[in-house]
């Protein structure tokens, strides 16, 4: 919990004042922190570190640092942009770090609450979608001539799908919590699927295809949107910042904006990729980066969508037979549900698979 030994620490002196937790988001533990005496709508954000997820947070910290100032040179000036500066870097102590340890060894950070800005947990529109994909699009742009290899890899093989199975297939044996009874069907099609997933991950083991700085978290609540105008001023959530691919920052906008339900509807029935949803932020993604990337790049976005979904079914199924350790659930049953509901995606996109390619192919020309 907030407590007055992390406001010292992060140079903060409020008398009075209120904490509420925000409960979106898989991993950290996120808090809004008020003065009573001013506007709830002024204050700060602070955030406890899942080192669960994160081993080593010092490492999540500097990839942000250096990326957030590289971008901090390019952002569009024209766009009011300059007001939301203060979303991408974090307070610091007093020893100049942009985190701290608190004495329960909690690894905390915090930065300054924006009022002026809010985000979409959905995309429920298309115009919403395409400033969705150019602001993403826009994001691997300015970082294009970034040296991906200066960053640290904060969490090892993030998106090697082929590890990744391996890893699913060494829980699956081990079934320590006797749960692999309850998903015969979804190990079936995992490892059915598993060769067209592990595309990508054998073409950067034959370098063939580059590795950019890629965000590797792209839903639609991570792009920043300004309250006057509506239009997208920042990409925020960094955390996950590192060296990967740029058809893993497509495929996860699709995985959760290109679909028609949500990431943990119980009836699959429901989920599909909806293709009018894939255009509009194919689009506007394609438009920004499609300069910067090789043809095997852009020839790899539609089998990111595939791969992305695929892998987070993955990871929630893996998830669920280790106990629930890794992602936030909210009932028993959670990562399970999670687990069908990318499945059920996934097996729509293969249906779709030349169509998704095709639209790619329109917008890059």
């Amino acid at each position: 919990m907030i407590t007055n030994e992390l406001l010292t620490a992060f140079g903060l002196d409020l008398d009075e004042y209120e904490v509420l937790e925000i409960k979106t988001g898989h991993i950290n533990d996120t808090f809004f922190v008020h003065n009573k005496k001013l506007s709830s709508e002024k204050g700060y954000i602070f955030q406890r570190v899942n080192t669960y997820v994160f081993k080593e947070p010092e490492k999540v910290m500097f990839n942000i640092e250096k990326v957030s100032e590289h971008l901090k040179l390019k952002l569009d000036k024209d766009c009011g942009v300059d007001d939301y500066r203060q979303m991408l870097f974090f307070l610091n102590t007093p020893n100049g770090k942009n985190y701290y340890v608190d004495s329960e060894n909690g690894f905390w950070r915090a930065y300054t609450y924006v009022d002026k800005a809010f985000t979409y947990d959905y995309p429920s529109t298309m115009e919403v979608l395409l400033l969705m994909g150019e602001r993403f699009g826009q994001f691997q742009n300015d970082l294009a001539d970034f040296d991906a290899n200066t960053l640290y890899e904060t969490i090892p093989n993030f998106h090697n799908t082929k590890a990744r199975i391996e890893r699913f297939k060494q829980v699956m044996a081990e079934d320590k919590f006797d749960r692999v009874k309850d998903a015969k069907a979804e190990i079936e099609y995992l490892l059915s699927a598993a060769d067209m997933a592990s595309e990508l991950s054998i073409m950067i083991e034959e370098k063939r295809i580059p590795l950019r700085v890629t965000h590797n978290d792209t839903k639609c609540n991570n792009v920043l949107f300004d309250k006057e105008t509506l239009k997208p001023v920042a990409v925020i959530d960094l955390d996950t910042i590192m060296p990967g691919l740029s058809a893993y920052d497509f495929g996860d906008a699709i995985r959760t904006a290109g679909s028609t339900a949500a990431e943990d509807e119980p009836d699959v029935s429901k989920v599909h990729v909806d293709l009018d949803r894939y255009e509009a932020f194919t689009k506007g993604f394609v438009s920004k980066v499609a300069e910067n990337l090789t043809q095997i790049e852009i020839e790899s976005l539609a089998l990111g969508a595939f791969t992305m979904t695929y892998e987070v079914g993955l990871r929630f199924l893996t998830d669920y037979f280790e106990g629930d350790v890794y992602f936030k659930t909210k009932y028993d049953g959670h990562n399970l549900v999670r687990s069908r509901t990318q499945i059920a995606l996934a097996k729509d996109m293969q249906l779709h698979f030349d169509e998704m390619k095709e639209i790619v192919r329109k917008y890059s020309k």
